[in-house]
């Protein structure tokens, strides 16, 4: 006699089958982040070199700005270009006597900060991670 029930076949599939998620350690985060920073480099780049996905490394990116990537970063010396002729920006409009004595600071995040050459350095030093949204 034929047994007529039906019985379905099923697989068990295990986390352990497959390839698990990889954990980064903040160090692993703050390195390259600030790689994707260096230079002219793209982060699509840094991240294929990485093996990481370009999103996941744009929201490290974002929670480094913020703050929120564990360890701040340490302060880095930053190029500085020092010329005679004012900058071209429709957006700055200063006297001219007064261009004489302020100094443009371009900060990492694109914003730009203009204060006068004999601005107290600490009052300075609590303005700039403020502004620059450390």
């Amino acid at each position: 006699m034929a047994d007529l029930t039906f019985r379905p076949e099923i697989e068990v599939l295990s986390a352990a089958d497959g390839v698990r998620r990889r954990h980064w350690s903040d160090a692993d985060k703050l390195r390259i982040v600030e790689e994707s920073f260096v230079g002219h480099r793209q982060a699509s780049a840094t991240a294929r070199r990485h093996g990481i996905s370009r999103s996941l490394l744009t929201t490290w990116r974002r929670q480094f700005r913020n703050g929120e990537l564990g360890a701040m970063r340490t302060p880095m010396f930053t190029p500085l270009a020092v010329s005679a002729t004012p900058p071209t920006s429709a957006s700055m409009t200063f006297p001219a006597s007064s261009l004489d004595n302020r100094v443009e600071i371009v900060l990492g995040n694109g914003r730009r900060l203009v204060v006068a050459v004999d601005v107290d350095p600490q009052a300075l030093a609590r303005l700039l991670p403020v502004i620059d949204g450390r």
